[in-house]
Parts: C-alpha cells; sequence; structure tokens
C-alpha cells in the first residue's frame, strides 16, 4: 500500500508521516521532493523554478515510487504537497494505473493555522543564519505566497480524501489516516518532552537549504 499525505506547505505532512512510520511495522517514508531538490542542483540557482514542472520530476517520482512499492514490504508513506490537477494526474493517477493500492489524504487546516506552523520553523532557521549557514528567506516566502491558492485548490473533491487538522495534534492526525486506510499503528508512547524532540529532530532532517 502507498499512503500519500497531501497538503499545504506547512500543513504537517512531514511531521505526520514519520509519526505514522514510527509505529507502523516495516513502514518507509519515501520524500518526492529529494527527487525535486536533486533535480534543481544539476542547474544554477537562476534556473531553478517549480520543479513539480519538471517532467523529469513527474516520470521519475513515479518511477521510484513504483519500485518501493513493488519491492519494500511495509507501507510506502509519501509526504508530498500536488495542488496542480494535471501533476496529480500523473503522479497519483498514473501510480493507480499501474495497479498500486494508492490512499490518497489531504490535511487540511485554516490559514492562521498554516502560518502558525510555519513560524514553529524560523528559530532553527535564526540559528543557522547566526552560524552564517544557509537558511530558507525569512517568513518562508516561497510556503507563505502559495498558501492561498493552495488551500484553495487542495479544498476541490478530486484532493479527498480530506482532514481537517486545526484542532488535532500529529498522532490523532496519523491515526485517522490510519484507520481510514485499514492500517493499525502501535500506539504513540511518547511523552510531551520526547514528542517536541522528535518533531524538533524532523524539522532539522528536512531544512532545505538551495
Amino acid at each position: 500500500m502507498l499512503v500519500w499525505i497531501n497538503g499545504p506547505f506547512g500543513g504537517g505532512k512531514t511531521q505526520t508521516a514519520h509519526n505514522l512510520a514510527r509505529r507502523l511495522p516495516d513502514a518507509a517514508v519515501c520524500d518526492p521532493e529529494e527527487l525535486g531538490f536533486g533535480l534543481h542542483r544539476m542547474v544554477p540557482p537562476a534556473l531553478r523554478s517549480d520543479f513539480q514542472d519538471l517532467t523529469a520530476w513527474r516520470t521519475g517520482t513515479v518511477e521510484m515510487l513504483d519500485v518501493a512499492v513493488r519491492c519494500h514490504l511495509g507501507p510506502v508513506i509519501v509526504p508530498m504537497t500536488v495542488t496542480e490537477p494535471a501533476h496529480f494526474a500523473e503522479t497519483v493517477g498514473r501510480l493507480r494505473e499501474l495497479g498500486h493500492d494508492v490512499r490518497h489524504f489531504t490535511l487540511l487546516a485554516e490559514r492562521a493555522t498554516v502560518l502558525r506552523r510555519l513560524a514553529e520553523r524560523e528559530p532553527v532557521h535564526r540559528l543557522r543564519r547566526l552560524a552564517g549557514l544557509p537558511a530558507p528567506a525569512r517568513g518562508e516566502s516561497f510556503a507563505v505566497a502559495r498558501l492561498d491558492d493552495g488551500l484553495r485548490r487542495l479544498a476541490d473533491p478530486a484532493f479527498a480524501t480530506h482532514l481537517h487538522t486545526d484542532r488535532l495534534t500529529v498522532t490523532q492526525a496519523a491515526d485517522r489516516i490510519a484507520r481510514l486506510a485499514g492500517l493499525h499503528p502501535a500506539p504513540d508512547t511518547d511523552t510531551a518532552l520526547r514528542a517536541t524532540l522528535r518533531r524538533a529532530a524532523v524539522k532539522i532532517r528536512h531544512l532545505r537549504l538551495d
């Protein structure tokens, strides 16, 4: 089974994916963003635009996830924002055409909630700037610029199943996805401190610097 977790930038996809994978036997998180940023690194910075517009990203995502689902024994969990219907058809739709059991979920939240979640990333970025290391622009400008359009597009029935997460914890969102997908994760026994440290570790591992 492939579980695709969609949603706006800052919507909680990656945290939810890692929480779910940690509690499911043999589950793996496969992030198509890694392919996108790898393609970006192949060209000068001035030529880098939205990597989802590249045919190589869409076909490469399908090819690699096809391999992952066919060859990996456990669930494959994919945290990836896709708001363009044509791109959705060429990725999620194509994987379904190949015969894979793709369960698609979109995490939605109010604009203010997403902005608050984006702001939670800023302390890590600030530390990197103080250390003279690369960090995203203040205010997560790319994510904020696309927020309103993304929320509007993702609310369309074509991007169901929708989960509204304003009042859900990461664990609760992961549990709802699991229940709808027919999966049975182990209980989340983390203390509040351990959960906070896990989320911080996921944020640091997924910082995008180029």
